[in-house]
């Protein structure tokens, strides 16, 4: 499969060879590990890697994978269900992707650029008739107090549906929605501190888990993350597949 969208400054395309998935490696190397650091697995072999290049330079700004699933039955290959107890999606009927490893390279900061990532991820969506979209979404550091603010307010208005509610399957798992019940949190903290791909999925309609785990391999806290396509607000679709094109 070829693609390639471009918006503005910014090029959206899927890594080809193999000079460019060792560019993706690379970059989420340096924003996942460190700087000169590799980051790499065998789920890499079984994704496909959406790339987004600054035009006039073609440096490689942001990266994420995916994986794409016939249906809830073939949960148990995603790279979250290592981390997360996920039969109860294993009775979703319609084709799902796991979006996974999404950076933004530290140095640039162009709201742009995670506007065409979802442009190009919305039109991987459609192609496939996607009903889905899921993955884990990381916050820095694996101290969950401090990231209370932001975990609070995914606790009070953002948890799964009971049906599709993710289960404990890590050793190292914070109960946050648990902890934190009744706590408010500060709200403008909560959103300015929380991942700005987080950030999307719940503008767009998505929910998470109800604990968060400790990934001591990426040194991150992270929460499962899931955004059912019929979800999504009119609007918000409609301006996702105007850049999508």
């Amino acid at each position: 499969m070829s693609y390639s969208l471009m918006r503005g400054r910014y090029l959206a395309r899927l890594a080809g060879s193999a000079e460019d998935l060792a560019a993706v490696q690379a970059l989420r190397g340096l924003c996942f590990r460190g700087a000169g650091a590799v980051d790499a697995d065998a789920y890499d072999a079984i994704c496909q890697h959406v790339m987004i290049e600054e035009s006039g330079s073609g440096q490689l700004v942001c990266c994420l994978r995916l994986l794409q699933l016939a249906s809830g039955a073939q949960i148990g290959r995603s790279y979250s269900a290592q981390f997360y107890g996920l039969d109860p999606l294993r009775a979703y009927p319609a084709p799902m992707v796991e979006m996974g490893r999404f950076c933004i390279h530290p140095e640039h900061h162009d709201a742009d650029i995670l506007r065409v990532a979802w442009g190009a991820v919305t039109h991987f969506v459609d192609e496939a008739q996607v009903g889905m979209l899921f993955g884990c979404s990381s916050f820095k550091g694996t101290d969950w107090r401090a990231h209370a603010d932001s975990l609070a307010h995914l606790a009070q208005g953002y948890l799964a549906p009971a049906r599709w509610l993710p289960q404990v399957k890590a050793g190292a798992v914070v109960p946050y929605a648990r902890a934190l019940s009744g706590v408010a949190g500060d709200r403008k903290q909560a959103l300015l501190r929380m991942p700005a791909l987080l950030r999307s999925y719940l503008a767009m309609g998505g929910w998470v888990s109800d604990h968060a785990v400790i990934d001591p391999d990426l040194g991150t806290l992270h929460v499962f993350t899931g955004l059912e396509i019929a979800a999504i607000p009119a609007a918000r679709a409609r301006a996702l597949r105007a850049v999508a094109g």
